[in-house]
């Protein structure tokens, strides 16, 4: 890992070269590692993490080799490592994966299916195919304890619109400058706060806080094992668009193999429904240590998809 680390970091520069310059990715630096492995990456989370090393096995268990180069950092950079191929397979988030490429320009759906068909022509012309989707998705979840469901009479975001003035909103930092977050909340549904602090990114900080009454609304995500513990405001104005995990893989990858290598990766993303996501990260959370995480994504694999 350290050592992909430097490779990564001395590639930097040219990163961002090719993000700056010619739009057909397919044109720069094809085969820059020129192995005979299939590199997996992941962005620096948990769950990204989990998910890759899923893919990673499945591959493995199909005969290929496999290079894993996990928790690389935060889109910004691990998509165009893709790009100029560093990297040849990265498992994404529709919706997300949407807005980054197109910079904005094509917003995403929350239908899946139109989402995915505006992803595939957002990546057309260039070196990276959009695979097929998984019927699990990570989009955000806007959530309140059942107590102040019950005291506030609440079920849906828009009924937060006549009483948000009174109440504390808790999220991560870069959330009152995302269209799917605040912004999106006071656009859609009229919805501003009376105060809003800065937690963490769905996690431990942010359901403390939701359970002391330290805040009242709370942003978590769908994945989230703990997520049943709380009541989903129904977002009934579908602000959030359909974020289904969509692997993205380097053409050159299926010209050297060939379909048998997007058949196996399909294969897996059948399977992967929200269900499944939830218990891999709980899985995770147990134990979030490398070797364990291999162990857990073997163990679905075993149970899910058939060998």
């Amino acid at each position: 890992m350290i050592a992909w680390r430097r490779t990564l970091l001395a590639g930097a520069a040219l990163v961002a070269l090719v993000s700056c310059g010619s739009g057909d990715d397919g044109d720069v630096l094809s085969t820059a590692r020129g192995d005979d492995a299939i590199t997996v990456g992941s962005f620096d989370f948990p769950e990204s993490v989990v998910l890759a090393e899923v893919y990673s096995r499945a591959l493995e268990a199909g005969g290929f080799r496999v290079e894993r180069a996990f928790g690389l950092g935060a889109r910004e950079f691990v998509e165009p490592a893709l790009s100029v191929g560093l990297i040849d397979l990265l498992p994404e988030y529709a919706g997300t994966a949407l807005t980054f490429r197109t910079m904005g320009a094509v917003l995403p759906s929350a239908d899946p299916a139109e989402t995915h068909r505006d992803l595939v022509g957002a990546f057309e012309g260039s070196g990276i195919s959009v695979l097929a989707m998984a019927p699990g998705e990570d989009a955000n979840a806007f959530v309140v304890t059942a107590e102040t469901a019950r005291r506030l009479g609440l079920s849906r975001l828009s009924d937060l619109a006549a009483v948000a003035t009174g109440l504390t909103f808790g999220g991560p930092a870069e959330c009152p400058s995302r269209p799917f977050c605040l912004i999106g909340l006071e656009q859609r549904y009229g919805v501003e706060f009376g105060t809003v602090a800065t937690l963490d990114p769905g996690g431990p900080v942010t359901r403390q806080a939701l359970d002391d009454g330290s805040v009242d609304v709370g942003l978590l995500f769908t994945t989230d094992p703990t997520l049943p513990g709380y009541v989903e405001l129904a977002d009934d104005r579908r602000l959030q668009p359909a974020e289904n995990v969509t692997p993205l893989l380097r053409r050159e990858v299926v010209d050297r193999w060939g379909p048998d290598v997007v058949e196996l990766i399909d294969a897996v993303s059948r399977q992967l429904d929200t269900e499944s996501l939830r218990e891999l990260n709980a899985a995770n959370a147990q134990s979030p240590g490398s070797d364990d995480v291999a162990a857990i994504a073997g163990a679905w694999l075993r149970s899910r998809v058939p060998s």
